[in-house]
């Protein structure tokens, strides 16, 4: 390949800024380039919230996005997954005291499908009857939450902490909690895919 060919190559690459959606105010979140605008649809970026909002205390979660759109030079995302990191959860966990988790599959108002999974720790241990009480709980409120609000709407209960406050002030008349944090989050399908899935489901059904 001649040297003209592969500068050529290198002209054609472009640098597209990648912004986070907007309800995360469109900050830009990193780079990526590419000689072809279609290769950068569906690519992943990755980055904490403590990166999003100028603050360290909060890098100890982490926010996956994804491309979906594309103009001259920037690459617009959306949510894909919230999850807390490993070391801060470990962090958590107390010698004599329970860790009570969920995995909660909800439907927003507007269609989309999230996995959300919420954990409490207790102060001392918590017997059986009283760790069922709490994921119960736990289960009920994410529920609701999601019954009440849009896809943005729940997404930014999770991520400011109010979805776990809310599960925080109930479930800790059950038995008393030291903490209780949404671990992980993660869009498992689009209103479309989700429209999608009930439309094989019904013709399943009707063969």
């Amino acid at each position: 390949m001649s040297d003209r060919s592969v500068s050529r190559q290198r002209q054609e690459k472009r640098w597209y800024t990648i912004l986070a959606p907007e309800q995360f105010d469109r900050a830009e979140i990193g780079e990526t380039v590419a000689d072809d605008v279609e290769k950068v649809y569906g690519r992943t970026i990755q980055t904490t919230l403590g990166e999003l909002t100028n603050d360290q205390g909060e890098d100890t979660t982490k926010l996956t996005f994804r491309i979906t759109d594309v103009g001259s030079d920037a690459a617009y995302t959306e949510f894909v997954q919230h999850e807390l990191t490993r070391d801060y959860l470990r962090s958590l966990v107390r010698r004599g005291s329970s860790k009570v988790e969920a995995f909660v599959t909800v439907l927003t108002t507007d269609d989309y499908r999230l996995q959300i999974q919420p954990v409490a720790y207790t102060t001392k241990r918590a017997d059986h009857s009283q760790e069922k009480a709490i994921r119960d709980t736990m289960v009920r409120i994410v529920e609701e939450a999601a019954a009440e609000r849009t896809f943005e709407q729940l997404v930014g209960s999770i991520v400011e902490g109010r979805l776990s406050g809310a599960i925080y002030n109930e479930a800790s008349e059950i038995y008393p909690l030291r903490r209780v944090e949404i671990a992980k989050t993660t869009r498992e399908a689009s209103p479309e895919e989700v429209a999608e899935e009930e439309e094989t489901s019904v013709d399943v059904d009707e063969a």
